[in-house]
């Protein structure tokens, strides 16, 4: 059975803000009922979940059916990117998960929280504070839609395979 993590901060503080798009999504699909697979919501803030996941995914064959799920700034709002055996790209959730399991053998659906707007402000200390702010409205109104492909995305890669959804999903 698939391993689902949404990774995010613990606490209402964080619940709606863009460093949570995992969390949010993983919640979103666990919700839908659509999907058959175990959901971890680490208790830990971000850059130590890594030590919640390896509590249950024991081996490097578990971690085979781990599928993580995270915010990605690098992609604009509203992607999504479908990746299996990479880095962690600079994001602390999956590099504490990839240090925890001494594996970066994963799958990760990464979405995008990117803004034309902060990208064009080109400073790197503004990176932590547009990651913990809130979503506006409007923002919300995508990732609603976001968070349907990415429970498509993962039915389909429990049901039809990883590759079969990186086609369909990776545009």
């Amino acid at each position: 059975m698939y391993i689902i993590v949404g990774l995010g901060n613990p606490g209402e503080e964080y619940a709606r803000t863009r460093h949570n798009t995992g969390r949010m999504a993983a919640d979103y699909i666990s919700k839908s009922g659509k999907v058959n697979a175990n959901f971890i919501f680490p208790d830990t803030f971000m850059n130590k979940s890594g030590s919640a996941v390896a509590k249950i995914v024991k081996n490097k064959k578990a971690a085979e059916k781990l599928i993580v799920i995270h915010d990605d700034l690098d992609l604009p709002l509203g992607d999504l990117k479908i990746s299996y055996s990479r880095g962690s790209g600079g994001h602390k959730g999956v590099e504490s998960i990839i240090n925890a399991l001494k594996t970066k053998e994963f799958i990760r659906i990464r979405i995008g929280i990117g803004s034309p707007r902060f990208s064009e402000a080109g400073k790197k200390g503004d990176a932590e504070k547009y990651i913990l702010d809130q979503f506006k409205k409007s923002e919300m109104e995508i990732l609603k839609k976001v968070f349907k492909r990415v429970s498509e995305a993962v039915a389909t890669i429990i049901k039809a395979g990883l590759t079969r959804a990186m086609t369909e999903f990776n545009k």
